[in-house]
């Protein structure tokens, strides 16, 4: 597989070719594929999705793409993107459409956005909101650590006390906008939606 190749996992449920387009334009080979052996192989992956966990989830399952993507961590050591629906999957759990076990590459559970004051907030969030980043964080190198991204989502991953690398964001509540964990990495919103800011997160990653 070429080096700079980039696997896009399908499972059905994702903004696939959107974000293929987005990978190629940074310069690199997008390969969309549900193939095991492709994805425990790639040393980079990105995971999009776009509706419901608990579907996501036994679709996944289903198909062991669950066991190709542990594969392609631990085994080949390949860095993993997941975005919107993709991030949450990596999480413990979510309550969307019925409990159901995430892929538990990172602790954080998926709940319904909820509003901590009296004022209702829309469900879903859409559009683009403030994100707040660690200056740590690598996938925000050379962005300011306030940067507009592009969001669509109901659900969203909670913060964990420990905090370790998030970025958050606020629509009715505080939640995980992105995260980086190890070579697991997430993000909430769209960065093949969000103009230069995503793009550039997204080369980020694809350069680490």
């Amino acid at each position: 597989m070429a080096d700079r190749a980039v696997v896009i996992v399908d499972y059905g449920m994702g903004n696939l070719w959107s974000v293929a387009s987005a990978v190629k334009h940074l310069g690199f080979e997008p390969i969309v594929s549900s193939d095991l052996e492709s994805i425990s192989t790639a040393d980079t992956l990105i995971l999009p999705g776009v509706g419901s966990f608990n579907r996501a989830m036994q679709t996944i399952r289903s198909s062991e793409i669950d066991k190709a993507i542990g594969e392609a961590l631990h085994a080949n050591e390949a860095k993993l993107l997941g975005i919107c629906l993709g991030m949450q999957l990596l999480g413990r759990s979510s309550m969307e459409d019925g409990f159901s076990d995430g892929l538990g590459l990172v602790d954080n559970e998926v709940k319904k956005i909820t509003s901590v004051s009296d004022q209702q907030v829309k469900i879903p969030n859409i559009g683009f909101r403030e994100v707040q980043a660690d200056e740590e964080m690598k996938i925000f190198g050379g962005l300011e650590t306030r940067s507009q991204f592009y969001f669509v989502h109901s659900f969203c991953m909670q913060i964990l006390d420990d905090r370790s690398k998030y970025a958050i964001a606020h629509h009715g509540q505080t939640f995980v906008a992105a995260i980086e964990s190890g070579r697991v990495f997430g993000t909430q919103f769209h960065p093949e939606k969000s103009q230069k800011n995503g793009l550039k997160v997204l080369q980020n990653f694809l350069n680490l």
